[in-house]
């Protein structure tokens, strides 16, 4: 089974994500850093890009089979997210403001549950989680989801030999 077909694993990139973030994030924005941190090389494309050595170091690699295209991953995961966030609202980890737009952050319970988490993959996660938001958080709602449009079109493959 693929991990993100796992509730618990979902929900704790989403705690790491608002914990990166430091801000309420609406659904979307929130569900794209949580998507494009656990895909950064969608977002660093380029051989020259400096991010690229960093995310390669945490772990990160553009090489990896995948059963599904970068769209296909990012509408199943979209999916769950409402769901993923409600659940996280029932346990008291993340707060929810209605004002003008419908915000997440975390409660201090959920800032002091994430920051616990440990795991080799949690530290890798996090590296990508703040490239992905320095790079995208002037962006405007608009522009993210062009941005977006464009990372999940599919890479031309080079020749193999």
């Amino acid at each position: 089974m693929n991990p993100d077909e796992f509730a618990v694993f979902r929900r704790a990139r989403l705690l790491l994500v608002l914990l990166a973030a430091a801000e309420p994030l609406d659904a979307e924005r929130l569900g794209a850093y949580e998507f494009l941190a656990g895909q950064p090389l969608l977002v660093a494309r380029a051989e020259d890009d400096p991010d690229r050595t960093a995310l390669r170091l945490a772990g990160f690699d553009d090489r990896t089979v995948a059963y599904a295209s970068p769209a296909q991953r990012y509408v199943t995961a979209q999916l769950s997210l409402g769901k993923d966030l409600a659940a996280l609202v029932a346990q008291g980890l993340v707060a929810v403001t209605a004002a003008g737009r419908v915000t997440y952050r975390l409660t201090e319970e959920g800032a002091t549950m994430a920051r616990r988490f440990t795991a080799m993959y949690a530290q890798s996660y996090i590296t990508a989680v703040r490239i992905v938001i320095r790079r995208l958080r002037r962006l405007s709602g608009r522009k993210l989801r062009e941005n977006l449009r464009q990372w999940l079109l599919p890479v031309p493959v080079k020749d193999v030999p």
